[in-house]
């Protein structure tokens, strides 16, 4: 570990809106996990106690203080997946992987771990492989979640994939529609705000299939890049008061036409986002 490296990340991001969480971020896509002396030099950098970095290591799930797959594997083995075979299931995992649960294959591929609940009790056995479920898993599926899981789960095709759907926004402040028919995304208008990252300001288009993380903007965004939104008709920043609860930054609230509202974070990249009707 270079902890020149380590200095370098803290100094770019001082004075952010959850610096901490995206010094974090950049320290475990380069590991793969959150190394102890990484925090060390995290904490003497800022400032902030050891044991504040710490507590916000282990909040987030997506962060790991110990090595672990670039692919993370969940069985349930709660009573109602327990039943209905879940033990079988964990078995071939740990047969196919050549590991147990909470250890990570030599080649740094997978991690796999057995938890009590996963909340979907009624569909199991349930498996959840990098934050996708697979519901009624049987042994003879084993294999084939982990060969998609290899290929990319979060490939998505906007064509044929049922569990994507159209939604029209509006703005929460103005009420006045976000939908722009002259920027398509996904062969559909956009919705369109306008966005600052950094030094540039312009507009952003999001896709209107609800799922889909396709974006058209007028300056490229970088990954990690933490923007804020405005309104295109009456140009009040779009607030959000709740967090990201895969990177705790801000959520970006926007009003669903016919009733509802959607949030979708504010960081580029990540994939926290839900829909409340």
């Amino acid at each position: 570990m270079k902890t020149e490296a380590i200095e370098t990340l803290v100094q770019e991001h001082a004075g952010e809106m959850g610096n901490l969480i995206t010094v974090l971020e950049n320290i475990q896509k380069q590991y793969g996990y959150l190394p102890e002396e990484a925090l060390k030099t995290v904490s003497e950098e800022t400032g902030k106690p050891l044991v504040d970095i710490y507590g916000v290591a282990t909040f987030y799930k997506s962060f790991s203080l110990k090595p672990r797959g670039r692919h993370h594997v969940s069985v349930c083995l709660g009573t109602a997946c327990h039943v209905r075979g879940a033990p079988v299931i964990a078995e071939e995992f740990q047969r196919q992987l050549g590991i147990k649960p909470g250890e990570t294959t030599s080649d740094r591929e997978f991690s796999l771990e057995t938890v009590n609940c996963l909340g979907a009790c009624a569909l199991g056995p349930i498996v959840v492989v990098d934050g996708h479920y697979f519901s009624q898993v049987r042994k003879t599926k084993v294999s084939d979640i982990l060969t998609r899981a290899q290929e990319g789960l979060d490939h998505v095709d906007v064509r044929t994939d049922k569990r994507l759907f159209p939604i029209k926004l509006s703005c929460p402040q103005c009420n006045r529609t976000l939908m722009d028919p002259s920027r398509l995304v996904d062969d559909l208008p956009g919705i369109r705000v306008t966005a600052s990252f950094g030094e540039k300001h312009g507009w952003l288009c999001l896709s209107s299939l609800y799922g889909s993380y396709n974006i058209s903007s007028e300056y490229p965004i970088p990954e990690d890049a933490l923007s804020h939104f405005f309104c295109p008709h009456c140009h009040t920043e779009l607030n959000g008061t709740s967090a990201c609860p895969e990177c705790g930054a801000s959520m970006i609230p926007f009003i669903v036409q016919g009733g509802g509202v959607v949030q979708i974070c504010s960081r580029r990249g990540c994939k926290g986002h839900f829909l409340d009707l």
